[in-house]
């Protein structure tokens, strides 16, 4: 049965839709970003290896005003995909905007359905071959329930794209939390709490925790939907690396991902040889925990998992068909653009580090079109005098580098 809070979150999402988008800026841009991006569900989900012939039913758990919806079956059209984007939400109010949305663009491969994921067993949907839940699990007042639920119309072989919050980037939110809860009770009118919380955010003095931490801009540029959501939240809970790790083993889940895998490296920060000796004693997951420590913001965690015992191979990097492409980067542009040190620089919510390229890095970049093939681009190089073995290391360097920054994967085999 729904308790205060759950009937709360209804109310609360009823009436600012989270987050705030107005459909007539579909014709200016996408929205795009992770889980569910295609390139990703195609690489970490199935390691580059399921067709692109074959249909992918696909559920948005938690379906909110459709970003993700949206993203995943626009470039699915794109690329003449088969297959169908499942919305799934409790908030009347957000279907509306998702569905103006979906006709904005022309959209006829998204279904809507109203309901909460907690219903998914017995509800005859599914299965489906993906399921995203972004921004849903730490909300529920069990969270291993809600994997349950996923999982129970979860296709063989599928997998999972999950958001949760993370408690040290969100530093200062929980705290405006504690207060707003004595000004502005959860049994107030959603309204009433709002006005309350904009008050609050005026008044609250320089030494609040929330005013120093720039990587949450929600109650800045969010409008009230964001800062409701941010602040006046009725059930929020942040999820350490170990505690999610424990949540996916609890539900027999399998982390193909952690998005982006370099910045759960420690090594990626830390260049004291002696450190570096202490990180390589350590397991993945205390790698990863460290990282997290240290870098101190992270506000939430991506992850794309699959059933333990169901991990696919690792994409074929060694196949000569297959075909790299950049997630969102043109490969030209990147290519004319890299330093002549020889790394990349890159920013992770104000911590910049530079990641180390081979030095055929640009002329590999150039030719990742999402059309060449790995050994058309060995063919190309080849020509102009570059060895096979130098390209193979230089391949692998550079993979190292951006597939782990998410940004070089493979695509899924015609």
């Amino acid at each position: 049965m729904p308790d205060a809070a759950d009937r709360q979150l209804a109310a609360q999402y009823e009436a600012y839709p989270y987050p705030a988008r107005d459909p007539r800026e579909e014709a200016r841009r996408l929205v795009v970003g992770s889980p569910s991006h295609l390139r990703e569900v195609d690489h970490w989900i199935f390691g580059a290896r399921r067709p692109a012939s074959v249909p992918l039913r696909a559920l948005m758990a938690g379906g909110g005003t459709g970003d993700g919806t949206i993203m995943l079956a626009q470039q699915m059209a794109w690329a003449g995909r088969e297959g169908s984007v499942t919305w799934l939400d409790r908030s009347g109010t957000a279907r509306r905007i998702a569905e103006a949305r979906a006709a904005a663009r022309g959209l006829s491969n998204i279904r809507f359905v109203e309901g909460s994921i907690l219903d998914l067993p017995g509800s005859g949907l599914g299965p489906f071959d993906y399921i995203d839940c972004c921004g849903v699990l730490h909300h529920l007042p069990d969270p291993a329930a809600g994997l349950r639920a996923l999982l129970s119309v979860l296709a063989p072989g599928g997998g999972l794209g999950l958001m949760v919050y993370a408690p040290h980037g969100r530093t200062g939110v929980y705290m405006l939390q504690d207060a707003l809860r004595l000004l502005a009770p959860a049994e107030e009118p959603p309204a009433a709490r709002l006005e309350v919380a904009r008050r609050l955010w005026r008044q609250a003095p320089e030494t609040a925790w929330l005013r120093r931490n720039p990587w949450l801009t929600d109650h800045l540029s969010g409008g009230d939907a964001g800062l409701y959501d941010l602040l006046l939240n009725p059930r929020d809970v942040a999820f350490t690396v170990p505690a999610l790790q424990a949540l996916l083993e609890g539900a027999g889940l399998t982390a193909t991902c952690w998005v982006e895998p370099v910045r759960y490296d420690p090594d990626t920060y830390l260049s004291d040889p002696r450190l570096r000796a202490r990180t390589a004693a350590l397991s993945p997951l205390g790698r990863a925990a460290l990282a997290e420590a240290i870098t101190g913001n992270m506000g939430i965690h991506i992850v794309y998992c699959v059933r333990a015992g169901e991990t696919p191979a690792p994409p074929p990097w060694d196949d000569p068909a297959a075909v790299p492409a950049l997630r969102e980067w043109d490969g030209p542009t990147i290519a004319r653009n890299l330093p002549p040190d020889g790394t990349l620089p890159v920013a992770f919510d104000g911590l910049q580090v530079r990641l180390p390229l081979p030095r055929l890095a640009g002329a590999i970049l150039q030719r990742v079109d999402g059309r060449r093939s790995l050994g058309a681009i060995a063919d190309e190089l080849a020509a102009r005098g570059v060895s096979r073995e130098q390209f193979a290391r230089d391949l692998g360097q550079l993979r190292h580098a951006l597939e782990r920054l998410n940004r070089l994967l493979l695509a899924a085999p015609a």
